[in-house]
């Protein structure tokens, strides 16, 4: 079981790690401690590998900065689903392997901290006896996620997603 952390529209960058908290300033390592620092200051503390978060549109708006997913990812974070995701932070996010999935329902109608399961695999998000059916990502997307991000992929195939092997 994973906790959810519900956050609203709008969520920006710098709302999941402020620049001060750049890996260059405070080193890669402290990324993690430092997530939603100002926004919401118990998650970096009560956060837990597996862990969900569930927000409103435009997730991830503001600079490209990567390391604000990045910050996620080193907190365990097993996915995010939203109802719309900014489109950098959403390449950033696939980049590192992060799991995203789109969904009005599930944002709507599950609570912060309810206890969810998330079948990746199939694009499931079940929360208590309703299973709340998620946007499958493309085909691409998944074999990226699968190897764990897209440098994985490249490491494994010594080509991006689409590229033909001539």
């Amino acid at each position: 079981m994973a906790k959810v952390w519900k956050f609203g529209n709008d969520v920006d960058t710098d709302q999941i790690l402020p620049g001060r908290y750049a890996p260059y300033m405070t080193g890669e390592a402290a990324l993690a401690r430092h997530a939603f620092i100002e926004y919401r200051p118990e998650f970096a503390r009560a956060v837990r590998a597996g862990d969900i978060i569930l927000a409103g549109r435009n997730f991830g708006c503001g600079s490209s900065r990567e390391y604000a997913p990045l910050a996620l990812k080193r907190c365990g974070i097993a996915a995010i689903v939203a109802r719309s995701f900014a489109r950098i932070f959403f390449r950033n996010a696939l980049n590192l392997g992060i799991p995203l999935f789109e969904s009005e329902t599930a944002t709507q109608e599950i609570a912060d901290g309810q206890e969810v399961e998330l079948d990746v695999a199939q694009g499931i998000l079940v929360a208590g006896e309703r299973a709340f059916p998620l946007r499958p990502p493309p085909a691409f997307v998944c074999e990226i996620l699968h190897q764990g991000g897209i440098v994985e992929y490249y490491r494994k195939h010594g080509r991006f997603p689409g590229e033909s092997d001539s």
